[in-house]
């Protein structure tokens, strides 16, 4: 059984920056797409980023690009999240999902970690 927990969330200013891991236990990560969704109270689950390790190919919502920078780390067996530059706006709990296509589709990811709380202050 694969299983996805997340770590790392946290508070910090508005300017500031956090890492996010997604370990995965059961499985290899690279076996998968693995992405990353946050949810803001009040409002649906969305896109952040997603990683498919085979073909070295990221995607990134519009959102973060170039302050977000997912990568992979064999040696552990996990996927990050490394987050720059953050602002109030990317207030949430943050989700590692997992799924064989890259998307940005959350009905496409059927791993789900239980989520890590990230809160920027203004």
């Amino acid at each position: 059984q694969v299983q996805l927990v997340e770590s790392g969330g946290g508070l910090v200013q508005a300017g500031g920056s956090l890492r996010l891991s997604c370990a995965v236990s059961g499985s290899t990560f690279r076996r998968y797409v693995m992405g990353w969704f946050r949810q803001a109270p009040g409002k649906e689950r969305e896109f952040v980023a997603a990683l498919y390790w085979s073909g070295g190919n990221t995607v990134y919502a519009d959102s973060v690009k170039g302050r977000f920078t997912i990568s992979g780390d064999n040696a552990k067996n996990t996927v990050d999240l490394r987050m720059n530059s953050l602002e109030p706006e990317d207030t949430g709990v943050y989700y590692c999902a997992g799924g064989m296509v890259l998307t940005q589709r959350r009905e496409e990811y059927y791993l789900w970690g239980q989520g890590t709380q990230v809160t920027v202050s203004s």
